[in-house]
C-alpha cells in the first residue's frame, strides 16, 4: 500500500503541466536522437543535460526530461537498424539480424510495428518491475559497508567496461585512466592538492558534465570534421503501415521471455540494454530451434531484442537509485546529473527526496505510452528524419554544448578542458578504447577511494577485510566474471556480411 500511495505522489508531479510536457518532449526528441546512427542513447543525454541547466529546470524536471530521451533512444536506434542496417546504438545491433532482412522481404513497416510493441512491452514491464523492486533493494542496501561498497565499484567497472569494447585490456586501461582523473583536485582526508599543477580552476577536480559532453558531444564533433561532413542521409523507401495482428499474437510469449532477461541484465550493475539484448535473441533463438527462420527475418528475432534492451534500460534504472551505481553507460552519464544537482542516490533518496524518485517513476509509465503513441502511426516522421544531413545537425550539437556548459559554470576554463575532453574522447574512439570507464572513472573515482580508505581504517589495514563477509565476496566473484564472461560470449554470435549491392552509401 506505501508502494502505491507513493506512486500515486509521483503521478501527482509527473502530470503537472509542464513536466508532462517535458516528458512528451523528450519521448520525441530522443526517438530522433536514437533512429540518427551513431548518436545513441549516451551521446543525446549527454548533449541535452547542458540544455536542461540552461533552461533552469529543477532536478526532478530534469530527470524527467533525460530520462524520457533515454527512453526514446531506446526505441529509435531500431528504425536505422532495421531500414539501413546500421544500428543506432549498440544495443540495436542484435535487431539488424533479423530487421532488415524482413525490411528486404518487402516488410519494413510489419518488423517496424513488431518492434515498437516489443520495445513499449519491455519498457513498461520493466518499470513495474521498478517500482516494486527498487524499494526492497534500497532497503537491503543498507547491509552495505565499505567492503561491500567497493566490491560493488568493482563489479560496476568490469561488467560495464568489459561489456562496452570487444578488448578487455582497453576496457581497463580506460577505467585506470578514469581513476586517475577522478585523483585531480583536493585530497577529501587531507585537504591536501594533487595534480592540479597548481591551477586554482582544478582545486575542486574536473567537473562530471564537462567531461562527459567533451567526450560523448564534442568528439562526434571531431569525427564529424574528419569525415569532411559527407552526408549520411540516404532515402528510405517504406511502404503501407499496416499493423500485423497475427505476428504480434505470435511473438507475445517471445516478448514476455526477453523481457524478463533483460531486466535481470539491467539490474546488474555496468551490464546495460546491450547484455539484454544480446541474452534475449540467443535465448529465443535457443527456445525456438530449429523451427526457426533466426537470420532470415524471424519477426521473433525482432521481437526479442527490442524487448529486451528496452526491458533492460528501466532495469538499469534499479542500480542507479538505489545504490548509487550506474547500470549502464546512459544512467552513468544521468549519475553525473544527479551528483551536480547535490542529490545523492542511495536507500535514503527514497526517504528523503520521494518526489523526485516517484515523479521520475510515474514520469516513465507516461513517457512509454507515448513513445508507442507516436512510434507506431508517426514512424514515417521519424525514416524521413534519417535524410537529415550531418552538416545541419552537428552545428546544433555544437551549439547546445557550447552554450549549455558556460551556462552551467560561467567559466571559460571549462570550456577549454571540454573541448580538451573532446580530443581525448577522439583519440580514445580511434583507437577503439571505450569511453564509458572513463566516464564511469571520474564519477565514481571519488567514493570509491573513500570506501577503500574507510574499509582500511575498520580493518587496521588488512586487506583481506574487503572480501570478508559473503555480500562482498559474492560481489567479486560476479565482477570476475562479468570482466571475463565477453570473451565468450561474443564468439557465440557474429554480424552476418552486408552484401555489397545493399551497402550504405557511406559506408566506407
Amino acid at each position: 500500500m506505501e508502494t502505491l500511495a507513493n506512486l500515486s505522489m509521483g503521478f501527482g508531479v509527473a502530470l503537472t503541466p509542464f513536466t508532462l510536457f517535458l516528458a512528451v518532449a523528450g519521448a520525441f526528441l530522443g526517438t530522433i536522437i536514437g533512429a540518427l546512427p551513431g548518436l545513441g542513447p549516451s551521446n543525446g543525454v549527454a548533449i541535452l543535460i547542458p540544455l536542461a541547466f540552461a533552461l533552469g529546470l529543477d532536478a526532478t524536471q530534469s530527470l524527467v526530461l533525460l530520462t524520457s530521451v533515454y527512453y526514446g533512444c531506446m526505441y529509435g536506434g531500431r528504425i536505422s537498424s532495421i531500414l539501413l542496417n546500421i544500428p543506432g546504438d549498440e544495443p540495436a545491433m542484435m535487431t539488424t539480424l533479423d530487421g532488415y532482412p524482413m525490411a528486404r522481404q518487402g516488410r519494413a513497416g510489419d518488423a517496424l510495428v513488431i518492434s515498437g510493441v516489443a520495445s513499449f512491452m519491455g519498457s513498461f514491464l520493466s518499470t513495474v518491475g521498478l517500482v516494486v523492486i527498487a524499494p526492497v533493494l534500497a532497503s537491503i542496501a543498507y547491509l552495505f559497508g565499505p567492503a561491500e561498497y567497493f566490491a560493488l565499484y568493482a563489479l560496476a567497472f568490469a561488467t560495464l567496461g568489459g561489456m562496452t569494447s570487444s578488448n578487455q585490456a582497453k576496457s581497463a586501461f580506460a577505467a585506470c585512466l578514469g581513476l586517475g582523473l577522478a585523483v585531480i583536485g583536493l585530497d577529501n582526508a587531507t585537504g591536501l592538492p594533487r595534480f592540479t599543477g597548481g591551477n586554482l580552476h582544478l582545486m575542486d577536480g574536473i567537473d562530471f558534465l564537462v567531461a562527459i559532453v567533451g567526450l560523448f558531444a564534442i568528439s562526434e564533433i571531431f569525427i564529424f570534421i574528419e569525415s569532411h561532413g559527407r552526408s549520411s542521409a540516404i532515402g528510405v523507401t517504406l511502404g503501407k503501415l499496416t499493423i500485423p495482428w497475427a505476428d504480434l499474437k505470435a511473438t507475445f510469449a517471445t516478448m514476455l521471455r526477453s523481457t524478463g532477461l533483460g531486466f535481470i541484465a539491467g539490474i546488474l550493475p555496468g551490464a546495460g540494454a546491450s547484455l539484454g539484448s544480446f541474452m534475449a535473441y540467443m535465448a529465443e533463438k535457443s527456445w525456438v530451434g530449429s523451427s526457426g527462420r533466426f537470420g532470415k527475418g524471424d519477426p521473433r528475432g525482432v521481437a526479442a531484442p527490442e524487448a529486451g534492451n528496452n526491458a533492460a534500460a528501466g532495469g538499469a534504472m534499479i542500480p542507479m537509485l538505489t545504490l548509487g551505481v550506474p547500470g549502464s553507460g546512459t544512467t552513468a552519464v544521468m549519475l553525473a546529473l544527479l551528483m551536480t544537482l547535490d542529490i545523492t542516490p542511495g536507500p535514503l533518496l527514497f526517504k528523503e527526496q520521494p518526489e523526485v524518485v516517484w515523479g521520475l517513476i510515474a514520469s516513465l509509465f507516461i513517457a512509454n505510452v507515448v513513445l508507442l503513441v507516436i512510434n507506431v502511426p508517426m514512424v514515417k516522421l521519424f525514416v524521413k528524419i534519417l535524410m537529415v544531413p550531418p552538416w545541419i545537425l552537428m552545428p546544433m550539437v555544437t551549439m547546445v554544448s557550447f552554450v549549455g556548459i558556460f551556462s552551467l559554470s560561467g567559466s571559460y576554463f571549462d570550456m577549454l578542458v571540454m573541448i580538451a575532453f573532446g580530443v581525448l574522447g577522439y583519440v580514445l574512439r580511434k583507437l577503439e578504447v571505450p569511453t564509458v570507464p572513463v566516464i564511469l572513472g571520474i564519477l565514481l573515482g571519488s567514493a570509491m577511494e573513500d570506501a577503500l580508505r574507510r574499509a582500511m581504517v575498520i580493518s587496521d589495514g588488512d586487506w583481506t577485510y574487503l572480501f570478508s563477509t559473503p555480500i562482498a565476496l559474492g560481489l567479486w566473484l560476479f565482477a570476475a566474471g562479468g570482466f571475463l564472461a565477453p570473451m565468450f560470449l561474443r564468439r557465440l554470435v557474429k554480424r552476418p556480411p552486408i552484401p555489397p549491392s545493399d551497402m550504405p552509401l557511406d559506408a566506407d
